[in-house]
């Protein structure tokens, strides 16, 4: 009876494991997901909510709010599209996107699971117009429908020792859980996570190239905004220490895939 239920539970375990495992639209690398989606969508909803609560959003009829909604709901659209078409949908299955500006000096963007996007005033006079902006977003965007989060959520529940039950986890220990959902959109404090996020940056520049050209807006902006961020951000730590690629990287790497990306322009 025991090797019964043992082979049962490797079978079981195998099911799990399969069907956590999807491809990265576009650049096609597997990941391990062991978190669920719909999990990582209901803590996102509450960490958004917290974060705007704490920093009061821009109203809606700011002239930043209306460019970062009107690209945002552009580039959604190219990327809804782009999924459809490559059956990859279920990416943005229950998104419900939502764009939003704080007023707060840090050069900064992020979207989380859900498609729940900030953008901080800082980062404006970087991206200088709305290929930039798109640049940007296009990107931060592309990290959501990676599910890049969900990745690296998994891993740090993992080597806390929390299991893979989101909710059970959550309710043990809130405050831990939610500073692990956070900073699994920042930097690790583990090398063995870091080589791991600089991969999943060099992702979303390809998925945000191909989407803000489908949006009508033009990818070789993207390594221009790059070199701005390089020429103003002062010394930027070694490569090997930081979870994005260097400015230098980025931007040949940008270079590489622009004619794939350029595909998918029309202006």
């Amino acid at each position: 009876m025991n090797i019964l239920k043992s082979k049962v539970a490797i079978v079981l375990l195998g099911f799990v494991v399969f069907e956590a495992c999807a491809k990265v639209p576009i650049t096609g690398r597997r990941q391990l997901n062991l978190v669920s989606e719909g999990e990582m969508m209901a803590m996102a909803n509450t960490q958004y909510a917290g974060f705007l609560g704490e920093n009061q959003p821009l109203p809606a009829a700011n002239d930043n709010v209306v460019r970062v909604r009107t690209i945002g709901e552009k580039l959604a659209a190219a990327a809804t599209k782009f999924l459809t078409d490559n059956n990859a949908a279920n990416r943005i299955e229950g998104f419900d996107w939502q764009f939003n500006v704080v007023d707060d000096p840090t050069v900064n963007a992020w979207c989380m699971p859900g498609g729940k996007v900030v953008v901080y005033t800082g980062i404006l006079p970087v991206t200088q117009n709305d290929n930039g902006l798109a640049v940007v977003m296009g990107h931060e965007i592309a990290h959501a429908i990676a599910r890049h989060g969900n990745e690296r959520m998994s891993q740090a529940v993992t080597a806390q020792g929390l299991g893979t039950a989101l909710s059970v986890a959550n309710d043990q220990n809130p405050t831990l859980v939610g500073n692990i959902f956070l900073q699994s959109y920042g930097v690790g404090s583990q090398l063995g996570l870091l080589a791991y996020g600089r991969n999943q940056e060099s992702e979303a520049d390809k998925m945000g190239l191909v989407f803000m050209a489908m949006a009508g807006y033009d990818p070789r902006e993207a390594p221009k905004f790059w070199e701005r961020m390089s020429a103003g951000g002062g010394a930027a730590p070694p490569e090997l220490l930081s979870t994005h690629p260097s400015d230098g990287r980025r931007v040949a790497d940008l270079n590489a895939y622009m004619d794939e990306a350029l595909k998918y322009y029309k202006p």
